[in-house]
């Protein structure tokens, strides 16, 4: 498969990882045991680590937020560890700028909300964070 029909099964894979492997055969103009093969190899290859749900935001009743974390360069590997271990974390990402990680941080509630980034601020290392809550989402891929 050309590295352009695959970002093109990547890209519909995203919008639906549920989608059929026929309806991504007819969607490409391709035989369903390409298809098939291609998934097996982007997957063996760690292109695809895995398949997900997106909620819709009406139904997932929690809260987020985005946490930038500046912290002690010397104890990144250990806050990133202590991190991993929370729950409320969804995702850590290293970042450019005058911070160092972003956190996406999602609770039940405000006072969980609180609670998880006050423990993510009090992690030996972490020198400064800068919160900002989710109020909706425009859109999401």
């Amino acid at each position: 498969m050309a590295p352009d029909l695959d970002q093109r099964l990547l890209d519909l894979l995203r919008n639906n990882s549920r989608e059929s492997i026929a309806n991504l055969a007819i969607k490409l103009g391709v035989s369903r045991a390409t298809v098939k093969q291609h998934m097996d190899t982007l997957e063996r290859r760690k292109i695809i680590e895995g398949y997900t749900i997106r909620y819709h935001p009406q139904h997932l009743q929690q809260i987020s937020a985005y946490l930038m974390i500046e912290i002690a360069p010397k104890l990144a590997g250990n806050i990133v560890r202590r991190m991993e271990k929370m729950s409320a974390v969804e995702s850590l990402f290293s970042i450019s700028g005058n911070y160092d990680l972003l956190a996406v941080v999602s609770c039940a509630n405000t006072r969980e909300l609180d609670q998880a980034i006050d423990m993510i601020a009090s992690l030996d290392g972490v020198e400064k964070t800068l919160t900002s809550i989710v109020l909706g989402a425009k859109f999401q891929r």
